[in-house]
């Protein structure tokens, strides 16, 4: 008998932290996702907030910049809302809009280095927690 209510227990248990880890990666996606629309309008509206780096690889107009974070901090306010229903859609392209955040934001690292750090620690911490939950402990 007492094995069968600590196998209950570690079932509920995992399951819990299936759960918060998914409400915590919606939660940090959702953020990433607002600050990624605020810093796309800052960059559209006002290109001199940003820091002008004249001998970058990467250079593109702080425009183009601006609306590459205003259109992925949209998708991933979008996809946060679906994972607070444990989508599996949600989940793996959460995975995937992370990926590109971190990404655009290596790539901006020049612009406005700070912001960029602290966006690429969050969507790390938004993969990390989409990637350490297995499906089966969604069900």
């Amino acid at each position: 008998m007492a094995s069968t209510h600590t196998t209950r227990s570690g079932d509920t248990t995992r399951q819990a932290w299936a759960g918060g880890l998914t409400v915590f990666a919606a939660v940090m996606l959702g953020i990433t996702g607002l600050v990624g629309i605020f810093r796309g309008i800052m960059a559209i509206a006002e290109d001199e907030v940003f820091v002008n780096t004249p001998n970058y690889v990467f250079k593109f107009d702080l425009t183009s910049w601006g609306w590459i974070h205003l259109i992925l901090g949209l998708i991933a306010v979008l996809v946060s809302f679906g994972l607070y229903r444990a989508s599996t859609w949600a989940r793996v392209t959460g995975v995937g809009i992370a990926a590109l955040v971190i990404i655009a934001n290596f790539l901006s690292l020049p612009y406005y280095p700070a912001w960029s750090i602290l966006m690429v620690a969050m969507s790390g911490f938004v993969i990390w927690a989409l990637c350490a939950v297995k499906r089966e402990e969604l069900i």
